[in-house]
């Protein structure tokens, strides 16, 4: 049996110009690299997943010249150090690397040290870190990646030329997946690769991990949006724009039995709650084109989110997420959260009425005033 690869490993850039959604950065490096003005002390700071790592390891590859095509390969890994502070945080692991730092590399220019998660580093190991992150040697390297910069101390930070990494767009995630699947000889519709850049949240890692998960799920190599909502317990679109043209149309009743048909199919009420107010947001951004831009979702479902949009005025949509939103706040504090959703959908189910009242109320007070 084949040993099988992840595809986050198995597409794992080997090159800048292989870099999802990080052009700023890749770029910012190519030149420091090409005008020999590149720091010896680097920062990368940004989400998990969106190439902090890899761009590092890029980098010292760059620099000392190694090739690319014997990246994975045992070769290359003389002057590339790499060290977890998660679980490598004391003081004599930095010790330990100050050490390694004294002697010059065996080959190539550069001896390059990858520190991942560098806030994990102790108080004590910090500032034993300080004064060779200071004074380097000229042919050490040091390039510090992190989740949460606010928790590297401020004297690490002024030493350091500070790179801040973007989550990735769903729409460059989309067409990385849709590159891989080709590659894979996968068969795949547009809405389930969009669906997964989407429940990856800007980290193109997760999509990869989340993109393996549907094509084990998936038979026939063909990835379906339908297989991908069921696989991942996804409400359908279809739900909100049903949902939202009945309160439209003021059908209480059948609004609570489709309600009644999602919990029934396994959905939790505070899922189909954000759900809604984020449904709600998109139909606002399509008010006007200049928020079109906004709205990230497949392109054949931009123009049903355009359609129905045209039905509901900016009243409805701005007072249905203030209720959507107060109702998710006060989710979890409810002991009876199904009534608290039910209540909810009545309240925006009344909306219309109350602004037809509203108005009706402004017309006649002016009617009054003029007749005085």
């Amino acid at each position: 049996m084949e040993n099988f690869v992840v595809s986050a490993r198995k597409y794992r850039p080997l090159g800048f110009e292989e870099v999802v959604g990080q052009e700023h950065i890749t770029t910012t490096l190519q030149n420091a690299i090409k005008n020999n003005q590149l720091a010896q002390a680097l920062l990368f700071c940004g989400p998990r997943g969106v190439g902090k790592t890899t761009c590092a390891r890029i980098l010292a590859r760059e620099i000392n010249e190694f090739h690319a095509e014997n990246a994975l390969d045992g070769n290359n890994t003389l002057n590339i150090y790499e060290l977890d502070a998660a679980s490598n945080n004391s003081v004599d692991d930095i010790r330990n690397l100050i050490d390694q730092v004294r002697y010059p590399p065996q080959q190539g220019k550069y001896k390059v040290y990858i520190i991942d998660e560098v806030h994990m580093l102790s108080t004590a190991a910090f500032n034993a870190f300080l004064k060779t992150l200071e004074e380097p040697p000229p042919y050490a390297i040091f390039i510090l990646a992190t989740t949460e910069k606010h928790k590297v101390i401020p004297t690490i930070l002024s030493r350091c030329q500070i790179y801040d990494f973007n989550r990735i767009e769903i729409t460059d995630m989309t067409k990385q997946l849709s590159k891989i699947a080709s590659n894979e000889g996968m068969e795949v519709e547009e809405d389930a690769l969009h669906l997964i850049a989407q429940k990856a949240d800007g980290a193109l890692r997760d999509a990869l991990s989340i993109f393996d998960l549907i094509v084990t799920f998936s038979s026939e190599k063909k990835i379906t949006y339908q297989n991908t909502i069921k696989n991942l317990h996804i409400l359908d679109y279809d739900y909100y724009f049903k949902v939202t043209k009945l309160l439209l149309e003021e059908e209480l009743a059948q609004v609570l039995l489709v309600f009644d048909e999602i919990l029934k199919n396994g959905f939790d009420g505070h899922n189909f709650i954000t759900g809604l107010a984020e449904h709600f947001r998109n139909l606002m951004v399509c008010k006007d084109q200049v928020t079109l831009q906004l709205l990230q979702v497949a392109e054949n479902i931009k123009a049903k989110y355009g359609e129905q949009a045209t039905n509901a005025s900016m009243s409805f949509l701005l007072t249905g997420i203030n209720l959507l939103n107060a109702c998710d706040i006060q989710y979890k504090g409810s002991k009876n959260q199904r009534l608290h959703v039910e209540i909810c959908l009545m309240k925006l189910a009344n909306i219309n009425n109350a602004i037809k009242l509203s108005a009706a109320n402004t017309a006649s007070d002016k009617k009054k005033m003029m007749s005085q």
